[in-house]
């Protein structure tokens, strides 16, 4: 994938600015945990979802790299908006089955180096639980070889519950978790392979990925943004 153009850079960070600042204006909190960001390179970010807000929260957790989102399909109708979109480094993704060109565009995009944004519960979800997670983040992470980075946003269902038209301003804090590192490329072919993390590979096409392996790593970062979660959650209350 080619790299972003400077004036796509520009809008990014023009879009990036207002949303940060729509998002603090309207949800302030805390973000914790930035050290578990990496420095650089490719990642993948997997938050909790709670609220049609959430892209917008997510968006303060780092201004070092551009942010790839994937954004459903549906939200490209309009062509104006769609080229915003497309400008900010979003890319449209069918989420009525398996969409193999926007997993290609996922590769790509990681495989250039830059962090892309994914919400592996697949669609809103309610309630302290983190729900079962569709397949794409920790199949992505074992194909490519690049950690994910757990993220738990509480207070954002409180401030857009499902059946709201309009966010209300309340409190939301972010909590990123240690990145998960997938294992090393024998690791994750078969069932009866060790499922410890190792040091992250460079991000390119590796192994045919196993159906056990993509369920254990889909098990630890399950964990991992449930762990965030109840952080961030708890965070609230004090």
């Amino acid at each position: 994938m080619a790299p972003p153009s400077g004036g796509d850079l520009i809008v990014y960070r023009v879009c990036r600015f207002i949303a940060v600042g729509v998002s603090r204006l309207y949800f302030p909190g805390t973000v914790t945990g930035r050290e578990n960001l990496p420095a650089g390179g490719a990642f993948i970010v997997a938050p909790v979802h709670r609220s049609y807000v959430d892209w917008l929260i997510v968006a303060r957790i780092t201004s070092r790299q551009r942010l790839r989102f994937i954004v459903k399909d549906e939200v490209w109708k309009s062509r104006l908006i769609g080229r915003l979109l497309a400008a900010c480094g979003a890319f449209p993704v069918n989420r009525s089955g398996a969409d193999r060109e926007a997993l290609q565009r996922c590769q790509a995009a990681l495989g250039g180096g830059e962090p892309l944004v994914m919400f592996p519960e697949g669609t809103r979800r309610s309630g302290p639980e983190v729900h079962e997670l569709k397949d794409g983040v920790a199949y992505l992470s074992l194909r490519t070889g690049v950690p994910v980075v757990p993220v738990g946003i509480g207070g954002s269902e409180r401030a857009m519950p499902r059946g709201s038209s309009f966010p209300r301003p309340t409190r939301v804090n972010i909590v990123i978790g240690q990145p998960i590192l997938a294992p090393s490329p024998g690791d994750v072919g078969g069932p009866h392979r060790s499922s410890e993390a190792r040091e992250p590979a460079a991000p390119g096409r590796r192994a045919r990925v196993g159906r056990t392996a993509t369920s254990e790593q889909s098990a630890r970062v399950r964990a991992g943004i449930q762990q965030a979660f109840d952080s961030a959650e708890a965070s609230l209350r004090r």
